[in-house]
C-alpha cells in the first residue's frame, strides 16, 4: 500500500510506481467519487459513451445493406480462405 500527503494547495501526489503501472500520464483526467469510507479516484474514459449505431459509420462500407445471411456467407468464405492459408 502506498502513502501520500495532501498539500497546502489541496493536491495529492500519486506515487510514480502507481502512475507507471496504470500508464497515467500528465493531463490524465480523473473522476472523483465520494464514498462513505473515503474517495475513489478513477480515470475518466478516453472516449465518450457511444452505441452500436453511432459506431457503424466508421466501418467504411457505403453499399446497400446486407442481410444476415449475406453477412454470414461472407464471413464463412473469408474464414475458409484464411484457413487454407490464402490470406492475401
Amino acid at each position: 500500500m502506498e502513502k501520500t500527503t495532501l498539500s497546502s494547495k489541496g493536491q495529492v501526489i500519486i506515487p510514480k510506481r502507481v502512475r507507471e503501472h496504470h500508464r497515467w500520464r500528465p493531463g490524465t483526467e480523473f473522476i472523483l467519487e465520494e464514498r462513505p469510507e473515503g474517495i475513489l479516484l478513477r480515470p475518466s474514459g478516453a472516449f465518450s459513451p457511444t452505441d452500436l449505431r453511432s459506431g457503424l459509420g466508421c466501418a467504411g462500407y457505403a453499399g446497400p445493406s446486407k442481410s444476415l445471411e449475406e453477412i454470414r456467407k461472407g464471413l464463412d468464405e473469408d474464414l475458409k480462405r484464411r484457413w487454407r492459408g490464402g490470406d492475401e
